[in-house]
């Protein structure tokens, strides 16, 4: 568990939208707000790449590309639209899936893909304490989805792991949209909590 989290979620997002608003602002501190960020997130945002593209290489330049993302975008955070957590997770899902589908291998994903934590593997140079930390994040990562429902589990895997939107998710369990993004939101949050607060 990345122990520079804080073990309250509202202190969390507090801390978190104070950072993406120094970053909007590029003052001073601009620099250093993303680099805390790139600390807060790096770890779990590279295993959710890593689980929808499969290839360790292609995660960290998509992970390098999250935070251009963030760093560019920073302004566009409305923290009455939801917390930065869940902004920059849909960022990193989106540009993920976008990796995924313009290389037309979204079928081979959704054939090979479950919440397995194998998916979430070292890359080929780990060092062994580096390996140890990917496979204890694996464990963590799988015990928090498997306290979720398994509706909110099922959504999560389509949206994150499978690519598909929240209309296909809709369309593909035969459920109102409006009960996919309950289910989403409720799970993201639930996950978060049992992420942050062990």
């Amino acid at each position: 568990m990345n122990s520079s989290l804080d073990r309250s979620t509202n202190v969390g997002s507090s801390i978190e939208v104070e950072l993406l608003q120094r970053i909007a602002r590029r003052d001073a501190e601009a620099e250093h707000a993303l680099e805390q960020l790139y600390d807060r997130y790096s770890r779990l945002l590279y295993s959710m790449l890593l689980a929808i593209v499969k290839h360790p290489p292609e995660a960290q330049d998509l992970l390098q590309e999250v935070f251009v993302q963030v760093w560019n975008n920073a302004s566009s955070f409305d923290a009455t639209r939801g917390t930065a957590y869940a902004w920059i997770v849909t960022l990193t899902r989106n540009r993920g899936i976008d990796r995924i589908r313009s290389k037309a291998f979204r079928e081979r994903q959704q054939e090979e893909f479950g919440l397995d934590a194998a998916q979430y593997v070292a890359t080929p140079h780990a060092s062994p304490l580096e390996a140890v930390l990917v496979n204890e994040r694996s464990e963590l990562v799988r015990a928090a989805l498997e306290q979720l429902s398994p509706q909110q589990q099922e959504a999560l895997r389509l949206a994150y792991f499978q690519g598909y939107t929240q209309s296909e998710i809709a369309e593909e369990l035969g459920i109102p949209l409006g009960t996919v993004k309950t289910r989403m939101r409720q799970g993201l949050q639930k996950l978060y909590d049992l992420l942050t607060n062990g």
